[in-house]
């Protein structure tokens, strides 16, 4: 009896010693892995492959990496978060080095990068915030907003009613809204009148607008908050046979944006640009210096937009 009971506490013993290992491994106390001491391997992740934007994100990676003597490798999310999740698991079990991310959720993501920290990778978001990321690399959201709706405006004349073709809830479009909503506030002859959610395409671009213009036709101005959007309005406006009344501006100076500025009696007037490539090469080059123990002063880190119109298109660069 007594050797049961001593065969039993030692069992007892056993199981929650291996249940506090448990629960100190599940909280967060084991320690992080070090920081890599060379970037070798580039794991870069993209919300969807289909928009141009991405595509010159993963052209930036390539030339970022061979820079560096380092590989890189694009995921495709598909403007899914639970990709993402996965592609994140993915990459650590590959060893990468360096993630760099452009996220669905800024929010949701947190969990995966934390785990990608915790391998001892090296996480910078781009085009959008991500929390937990060690850096993020954007353009000044909204800078481009009020470039693109300050030169729309003086476009109509500083009066008429304007359409917001909105996007999805990322801290990027947020911020071109707002930088939007700064400039309606210096022109007291514009009027929104409508404002809706494209899923940052040009086909619900096309129908958003679709939907606004037919609620509300008295209709001189549109800011797409991304050259996507945008174009899809344009469409919008063409089918509704108003492309002599009605101007577009967008924000992203993509290729598509450029080839329709250059379309003579579009309704498409300009872009605030963006450079997708440079976010990707500047990402890379803030994680070399985290490795370099130089750690950027600000972890935000903002690239400035600039305004192509029709009358300055043929001198820029583009992607």
């Amino acid at each position: 009896m007594k050797q049961l009971v001593k065969k039993s506490a030692v069992f007892t013993a056993a199981v929650t010693l291996a249940a506090l290992s448990l629960a100190a491994c599940s909280s967060g106390d084991t320690q992080p892995a070090a920081k890599p001491k060379k970037i070798e391997k580039i794991g870069l992740m993209v919300q969807d492959m289909s928009n141009p934007f991405f595509s010159a994100m993963d052209k930036g990676a390539k030339e970022a990496a061979a820079s560096i003597g380092a590989t890189a490798n694009t995921q495709d999310a598909q403007l899914d978060l639970a990709n993402q999740n996965t592609q994140i698991d993915t990459f650590i079990q590959q060893g990468v080095n360096l993630i760099v991310i452009s996220a669905v959720d800024e929010n949701g993501i947190q969990p995966a990068i934390e785990r990608a920290k915790q391998a001892g990778i090296i996480v910078i978001a781009v085009d959008t915030p991500a929390k937990s990321a060690d850096a993020v690399v954007m353009t000044d959201a909204v800078q481009a907003g009020e470039k693109s709706c300050q030169y729309l405006f003086e476009q109509m004349g500083g009066k008429g009613n304007v359409l917001l073709v909105d996007g999805t809830p990322l801290q990027t479009i947020r911020d071109r809204i707002t930088g939007c909503n700064n400039v309606v506030k210096k022109f007291p002859g514009i009027k929104v009148v409508g404002q809706q959610a494209s899923k940052n395409d040009r086909a619900s671009g096309l129908a958003v607008t679709t939907d606004m213009l037919t609620a509300t036709p008295d209709v001189q101005g549109i800011f797409g908050m991304n050259d996507p959007s945008a174009l899809g309005a344009v469409l919008a406006v063409q089918q509704a046979h108003k492309a002599g009344t009605v101007k577009v501006t967008g924000v992203d100076g993509s290729p598509e944006a450029v080839a329709e500025l250059k379309q003579s009696g579009s309704p498409f007037m300009g872009t605030a640009t963006q450079n997708p490539a440079e976010m990707v090469r500047k990402a890379v080059e803030v994680a070399q210096n985290i490795i370099d123990n130089k750690p950027p002063a600000e972890t935000t880190i903002l690239i400035p937009s600039e305004l192509v119109t029709r009358a300055t298109v043929s001198q820029y660069k583009g992607w």
